[in-house]
């Protein structure tokens, strides 16, 4: 058998006396009933709290118990498991495609048919006013000739007034290289299809390489102390609730082969030995993950978004107008009546050379078509924008509490309540679910100062702080030392 198959045996194994135990047991419980190596069980241990949301329990005699509140249902495997990675992957093979699609409706829709009614709205224009000229002294009915004007002057206003005229290099302030430089006074190139989809669909989640960055700030604190980190200290640094930042500190340690350990005191450290030989040299330096970007709407000028909602509008206005006529007139049998009917009527003729009955056509592709898109092309952005405002707010909470615990642990004795600072508003809801998510981890008292503010204590917070700067106190800094062998010799 390979290895890989003996070590899935082992972690079978080591399961399956979890689940006998009801999800309970020391690493010398489980060494005894499985008869595999303490370092073994200890990782496989590890393996098996971070794919079923384990939990790490220090008892009265400084022993870790490894308990599995949630059961044995897998974050990993499982029908449920595997039918909701393939949902996704299908759903985003799905969107990507629609997206492509619809980008490719938008430009032939928003640009190929605004072009096509103003194109229309002129040639009716010349039309119209050539009827008008030598009608004039007949005292012929000219409204239908007076609203085709209207139009054709309001289009004329839009495209000689509005960016538009400038060309794509006008679309995107702020872009240099193709990269956004933020508000610069310096006006860069972008496509103008770029900025339409920018309007439409975003640019994309200002955070997709946060897992990454917080990984890496992590490692770089692990590292800068010794090797160990606490769960408070990486509730700090990751701004996670104490649920979640255990269940991460369990991938950490199958992905970077930490283990936990008890400190003298009986505090609950996580040491990740081989993160330090370093071949740099020197004291590692301790990053702090930034906070987390809010996401924007659009990174377009407002004057830009405007401009496409007001196009849309106008080819609203002309869906409208050719879907009314086609079911209001319907087919036009004579010149007169073409005439009659203006901008309609003069369409009618024109894609009489296409078409025996021309109606299906305008009404549908000139009515119906831009309807459904001017839809679509405000509904997407509405819907993102309500979608951005929510995710927003969890943002900012996240970011809140990552400074939060922050304060809190560099001051846990005596934290004055308008202290924590929870956003512009103070708001106290915010601050107290921080404080109960904390306080549920290491026990809060609260008191009111001899000035009347309420003050927060967390002894044992105070406690798992000093209990591992003793811990690392004990550590001998990890050295590589000369090299005894190259295998380039």
């Amino acid at each position: 058998m390979s290895a890989r198959g003996q070590e899935q045996r082992a972690y079978r194994k080591l399961v399956g006396v979890l689940r006998k135990r009801h999800g309970r047991a020391t690493a010398a419980d489980l060494t005894a009933e499985t008869a595999l190596p303490l370092e073994t069980v200890r990782e496989l241990a590890n393996a098996a709290a971070d794919e079923f949301s384990g939990r790490l329990e220090v008892t009265q005699s400084g022993e870790i118990l490894y308990s599995f509140p949630k059961g044995f249902t897998s974050r990993y495997r499982g029908f449920a498991v595997t039918a909701r990675r393939a949902g996704r992957k299908c759903a985003l093979a799905l969107m990507s495609a629609g997206t492509w699609l619809f980008k490719v409706w938008i430009m032939v829709m928003l640009i190929g048919y605004f072009t096509l009614f103003v194109a229309l709205a002129f040639v009716s224009l010349f039309i119209s006013v050539s009827a008008s000229r030598s009608n004039r002294s007949s005292g012929r009915d000219r409204r239908g000739v007076q609203l085709d004007f209207s139009i054709v002057t309001l289009l004329m206003r839009m495209w000689f007034y509005s960016e538009l005229a400038g060309g794509p290099s006008r679309y995107g302030r702020g872009y240099r290289g193709g990269a956004y430089q933020g508000n610069r006074s310096s006006v860069g190139k972008k496509p103008v299809y770029q900025a339409v989809f920018s309007f439409v669909f975003g640019d994309g989640d200002p955070n997709a390489g946060w897992t990454e960055t917080e990984k890496k700030a992590v490692i770089a604190y692990i590292q800068a102390h010794r090797g160990v980190i606490t769960l408070g200290e990486f509730m700090i640094l990751t701004g996670k609730n104490p649920s979640d930042a255990q269940r991460d500190i369990s991938a950490y340690c199958v992905e970077f082969s930490g283990s936990p350990e008890v400190s003298a005191e009986g505090t609950l450290v996580f040491r990740f030995d081989k993160l330090l030989p370093r071949s740099s040299g020197g004291q590692a330096s301790a990053l702090s993950p930034p906070p987390k970007t809010l996401r924007i709407f659009s990174s377009n000028p407002k004057k830009t978004n405007g401009l496409f909602a007001v196009i849309n509008g106008i080819n609203l206005v002309f869906g409208s107008y050719f879907l009314f006529k086609s079911l209001t007139v319907g087919i036009l049998y004579s010149q007169a009546q073409a005439a009659a009917q203006g901008l309609y009527g003069m369409t009618f003729a024109l894609f009489e050379h296409v078409a025996a009955n021309p109606l299906p056509l305008i009404g549908a592709g000139l009515g119906l078509a831009p309807i459904a898109f001017s839809f679509f092309f405000w509904i997407i952005p509405l819907l993102r924008s309500l979608y951005n405002r929510k995710e927003n707010k969890k943002i900012q909470f996240e970011n809140q509490r990552k400074e939060a615990y922050r304060l809190i642990w560099e001051h846990p004795d005596a934290v004055r309540e308008h202290d924590i600072k929870t956003g512009s508003g103070e708001n106290e809801k915010s601050r107290d679910r921080i404080i109960k998510e904390l306080g549920a981890y290491s026990g809060v008292d609260v008191s009111i100062n001899e000035r009347g503010e309420t003050c927060y204590t967390f002894t044992e917070l105070r406690r798992e702080k000093e209990a591992a700067g003793q811990y690392r106190a004990d550590i001998k800094n990890a050295e590589l030392g000369d090299t005894v062998f190259d295998s380039g010799f």
